[in-house]
């Protein structure tokens, strides 16, 4: 699970919060820290790996805390928002990276979010709720999912008119 908030132990460095989840599991120093420095490479961290989290910048402890997920090789990885709290450049950055860590792991993520761009972006499937209580109103499909990985998709035409889709399906009580 990755967490609106970090979560980050302060006590423990980048290496020591990545690789706490095999500490648990009694997984011996020596394979912790070999899979542990190789996610901290995998999220673009190695030449953090000795800092602690107050001397990180937000999207970088997310980074740590998205590294901490995939310690354990999950095949499920629920995501709280994780990039809410981050300011617009950061937040695109995470989403563009996390794109790329993501098709290295092929685990299936559940993504929660607010924004309607982040979903377009980041999604296979859109599941929309409707407000209180939150039924679930309709699955969408972006058509250039696909295409996210080599190209910014949010350029393209049909990324503003889902958007558009997106938008009046939420201001209105029809599916």
């Amino acid at each position: 699970m990755v967490f609106q908030n970090f979560g980050l132990l302060p006590w423990r460095t980048v290496l020591g919060n990545v690789e706490f989840p095999l500490e648990l599991d009694g997984i011996g120093q020596a394979e912790r820290r070999d899979a542990g420095r190789a996610l901290i490479d995998l999220v673009g961290l190695s030449a953090f790996a000795e800092h602690y989290p107050h001397e990180l910048s937000g999207g970088m402890q997310q980074r740590v805390g998205i590294a901490r997920a995939l310690m354990r090789r999950p095949i499920l990885i629920f995501m709280d928002e994780p990039f809410g709290a981050l300011d617009a450049q950061t937040r695109e950055q995470l989403q563009e990276d996390f794109l790329k860590i993501w098709s290295q792991t092929g685990a299936t993520v559940v993504f929660v979010t607010h924004s309607i761009d982040e979903a377009l972006y980041l999604s296979d499937r859109i599941f929309v709720f409707s407000t209180g209580p939150g039924r679930l109103r309709a699955i969408v499909r972006p058509p250039f999912a696909a295409a996210r990985l080599h190209e910014d998709i949010r350029l393209h035409r049909e990324f503003a008119a889902q958007r558009a889709e997106l938008r009046q399906m939420l201001r209105t009580d029809a599916p």
